[in-house]
């Protein structure tokens, strides 16, 4: 049996993962903020999980591949909270 501190602690660094992926989405709402040193690290955090997700082509202008990054995130969440 998997130890119940080890499933809280990834279920947490699952979700703080989420809200920095969400971030680096809205930070492509303001221009050059990828160029800050900011950007940059969270990017270098970021763009390796989107790259898995590239296969996923855009929608005219949207791209979808930032959302459904976030959804596999939440749904490994609910995964591990069963395990308990």
């Amino acid at each position: 049996m998997i130890p119940l501190l080890l499933i809280v602690i990834v279920a947490w660094l699952l979700k703080i993962y989420s809200y920095a992926l969400i971030v680096y989405v809205l930070m492509s709402w303001f221009p050059g903020s990828y160029n800050t040193w900011f950007g940059r690290e969270l990017g270098k955090i970021i763009r390796p999980y989107l790259s898995l997700f590239s296969f996923i082509k855009p929608i005219g202008v949207l791209d979808l591949s930032p959302l459904v990054a976030v959804l596999v995130l939440e749904f490994a969440q609910y995964a591990l909270a069963w395990l308990v």
